[in-house]
């Protein structure tokens, strides 16, 4: 007598893209989470319990600092576009930058304005409110990447606009001390 032949296939593992099934883990949320703590509120002046974070000390630095900070502000954006976050609230996250770099190129005065501001813990909290309601996912189409492109090139164009406007004060400030003086 012979055995039946059972023609097996070894197993292969699944492998699932979280990019595209919509599971997120918990890490990819903290470490939105902490980003936004490290720009926005990470330390505090004892007494008065003001909080702020590296965007406040960057901002410092004319130029340099905001281009740095614009970095992790545009990582967020795109994080949240990549979790399916609706155009509304983008736009929205979009609105928060461009306050916080449109007030922020005033030299110092900008930098105060960043303490209270927060875009960045602003807008990571639009996300969680959008990860709390899974009614709120959404499919992406080539319009949202549109949308996306479109949002980051006027925020990079405020960015732009922001760091001339603060070298111009600078300058400005610089020439009157110099008259002043001279």
């Amino acid at each position: 007598m012979s055995e039946p032949s059972t023609s097996r296939q070894p197993l292969e593992p699944e492998i699932i893209d979280v990019r595209r099934s919509g599971l997120w883990s918990t890490d990819d949320v903290e470490h939105l989470k902490l980003l936004a703590k490290l720009m926005d509120h990470v330390f505090e002046i004892p007494g008065l319990k003001l909080r702020f974070g590296l965007d406040s000390i960057l901002g410092l630095l004319p130029g340099f600092g905001d281009f740095a900070t614009s970095l992790v502000t545009l990582y967020i954006i795109q994080e949240a576009h990549r979790r399916g976050v609706s155009r509304v609230t983008l736009a929205r996250m979009g609105f928060n930058v461009l306050v916080d770099w449109v007030v922020g190129s005033v030299p110092v005065a900008g930098d105060a304005f960043d303490v209270f501001w927060k875009s960045n813990r602003r807008n990571v909290e639009l996300l969680l409110q959008h990860e709390a309601d899974p009614k709120t996912r959404a499919r992406r189409t080539v319009s949202d990447w549109a949308f996306l492109v479109g949002l980051i090139a006027v925020l990079v164009t405020a960015l732009i606009g922001s760091i001339t406007v603060s070298w111009l004060i600078i300058a400005a400030v610089g020439r009157w001390l110099f008259h002043a003086a001279g």
